[in-house]
């Protein structure tokens, strides 16, 4: 672990960059991801997230050679569920020799629609893979109290399954009020079940997007948030945290925690790696070097 990226924050920022805004291309993401795992902040970087129809399609490239040196090789990944839970085991059966799958995330329904039947497909491939994390990304509408407590009733049984959330996207209607989004932290937290979240996490603070006029969370105050929760807050005082706009309450209990390891929340794909990180250097969270673009320190 790096001393200048505390535990609390390890692993906090999966590498999205294929995916919008950033849309890079997959040749693109790989390079970078590589200069990302061997910066001064690769504690802070998780799995590089690849959408599944990009494997299926062959876009990481053929097997590698009996030396290992494909084009992905070595390569961590998270596959994200792009083609339906149902084009998951395609997906993972094409991943190239020398590429590991970490995760796996997927949608099991749209919002409004019954989110069980996606989820007890998903739980069936789970349960057969006991070697990859599995995210259920569930709709924050109908039948979601019921579907965590389908998620946390297998993941007690032993089914490596937690779940997802969206907290932002194109439309007002994705981004969960504060009061909303606490709700599902202090619903996991009492179901014990970890989560990851997904869309609109772009900066530390809670801001207003002057291009859309949407209001964004910020991935502090999320931190913060389930920092309370775990130790017990209630729903008024998560969703308190997640609406400041002050970022020093957010950063005064982040430091207070630093040592620790993060409870409950897994960590959010972020298109950019530069630009949390440079939010966290400024807020004194993480103690930067000079390059904050995938190099080393200067």
């Amino acid at each position: 672990m790096s001393t200048r990226v505390p535990r609390l924050l390890a692993g906090l920022v999966d590498d999205a960059a294929v995916f919008p805004p950033g849309s890079a291309t997959l040749p693109d993401a790989l390079a970078a991801h590589r200069r990302h795992r061997d910066s001064w902040y690769a504690d802070m970087v998780g799995a590089l997230l690849v959408p599944a129809s990009a494997v299926v399609a062959g876009e990481l490239g053929g097997p590698a050679d009996p030396h290992g040196a494909g084009p992905a090789s070595g390569l961590v990944l998270g596959l994200i569920g792009d083609t339906g839970v149902r084009g998951l085991p395609a997906a993972l059966a094409a991943l190239p020799a020398g590429v590991t799958a970490r995760q796996v995330e997927v949608a099991v329904a749209k919002r409004g629609e019954d989110p069980q039947p996606g989820l007890a497909e998903l739980l069936k491939l789970a349960g057969r893979r006991g070697d990859v994390d599995v995210y259920a990304e569930l709709p924050l509408t109908f039948g979601l109290t019921a579907a965590l407590d389908t998620v946390a009733a297998a993941r007690a049984a032993g089914v490596p399954v937690a779940a997802k959330f969206r907290t932002g996207g194109l439309a007002a209607e994705l981004f969960p009020t504060p009061v909303e989004l606490a709700a599902v932290i202090c619903a996991c937290r009492d179901r014990e079940l970890p989560f990851k979240l997904t869309a609109g996490l772009h900066h530390a603070v809670r801001h207003r997007d002057p291009e859309t006029g949407f209001t964004h969370h910020g991935f502090g105050n999320v931190l913060a948030a389930t920092l309370a929760a775990a130790d017990g807050a209630e729903v008024d005082e998560v969703a308190v945290l997640l609406a400041a706009t002050d970022p020093v309450p957010l950063v005064e209990r982040a430091r207070a925690a630093r040592a620790a390891a993060r409870p409950l929340w897994v960590g959010y794909g972020s298109c950019s790696v530069a630009e949390p990180l440079t939010d966290l250097i400024r807020l004194g969270l993480v103690n930067g070097g000079h390059d904050v673009n995938g190099g080393h320190e200067a």
